[in-house]
């Protein structure tokens, strides 16, 4: 029981977008108070459930895998993997995140040696100072790269591969985004509310 109660869920605020993830602890408390309801895929549609729905639905539709359920004296409950939180309709306001789909947007979706514009999935993220010269993960080290150019660049700094910026790269102002704990987290009932999840994870050093 305990071990299920860990299990990650996904946060959605009244508009359905995703805000947080949680343990399925807080996430049953959440419901058992009203502030939320559990959001289940179901026949090519989304059907919400009530505390109470949901621990009929339990019933009728047992899970198929004991990690997928809470068991009382009383009862099977499925564990929920979306939440719609019923009252909050805001997204968190935080720094802006360091990630490939920040840098991407950032940069215009263009490439900062050679200006060429490309599909995301064509473009690479380039440390400006490598990291092996001491160059950080920073905003104000990393710019979008075409594959052509990053492989030409190297391990080297610019001047070094008669190579030059189109523009110096800064830090974005702040404004309103989406700050999930993912990686190990990933779950595939999220897929429909994350589908930009790759570019959203935050870089690391």
């Amino acid at each position: 029981m305990d071990v299920a109660l860990d299990q990650p869920v996904l946060v959605l605020n009244r508009l359905w977008q995703a805000v947080n993830v949680i343990g399925a602890k807080r996430a049953f408390g959440l419901l058992a108070r009203g502030h939320a309801q559990v959001v289940h895929h179901h026949e090519d549609d989304f059907r919400t459930f009530s505390m109470l729905d949901w621990i009929d639905f339990s019933v009728s539709n047992p899970p198929r895998e004991a990690v997928e359920a809470v068991r009382t004296p009383n009862r099977i409950i499925r564990l929920p993997r979306v939440i719609l939180l019923t009252f909050f309709d805001r997204l968190p306001c935080k720094e802006l995140k360091l990630t490939r789909n920040n840098v991407f947007e950032r940069d215009k979706e263009t490439c900062q040696y050679c200006s060429r514009i490309l599909p995301r999935e064509q473009l690479n993220l380039d440390h400006v100072i490598p990291r092996d010269h001491g160059g950080k993960t920073t905003w104000e080290n990393i710019v979008c790269s075409c594959i052509k150019c990053n492989t030409r660049k190297a391990n080297r700094l610019p001047h070094e591969a008669n190579m030059r910026l189109i523009r110096k790269p800064v830090r974005p102002k702040w404004r309103p985004v989406i700050s999930l704990v993912l990686g190990t987290q990933r779950n595939e009932h999220w897929k429909d509310f994350l589908d930009v999840a790759y570019w959203n994870v935050e870089l690391e050093e």
